[in-house]
């Protein structure tokens, strides 16, 4: 799972900075570590004895909304780092993407 996970933001690092030009070898990077997650994450389960993930709408809800927790974020980040002038903005949006991720414990774990 490292090795993908490092593949995967190494590829991803390739294709967004520009100083590097390195845009197709980090797309190469990138979708070869995401299979790598993808298989880990197969084998995983099987290891575990865990039956295969049943897709309803509870799922694809689940993901939807981490999806958008995850771009919520990544919007904050790039307001900070990349977008002139949008500092306390950026940290705003960056903290509400916190807080829809850390919303995600309780959709998938429940409360206790």
């Amino acid at each position: 799972g490292s090795i993908g996970g490092l593949l995967f933001a190494l590829g991803m690092c390739m294709c967004l900075l520009p100083e590097w030009n390195a845009f197709k070898p980090g797309l190469v990077s990138g979708v070869i570590g995401i299979i790598v997650l993808l298989v880990m994450w197969i084998v995983r389960r099987k290891m575990e004895g865990k039956p295969a993930v049943k897709i309803n709408g509870k799922t694809v809800g689940t993901v939807i909304f981490g999806i958008m927790g995850a771009l919520v974020f990544g919007t904050g980040m790039c307001m900070i780092m990349a977008w002139n002038g949008m500092l306390v903005s950026g940290i705003i949006v960056g903290v509400v993407g916190i807080f829809l991720l850390l919303c995600l414990l309780p959709i998938c774990k429940g409360l206790k």
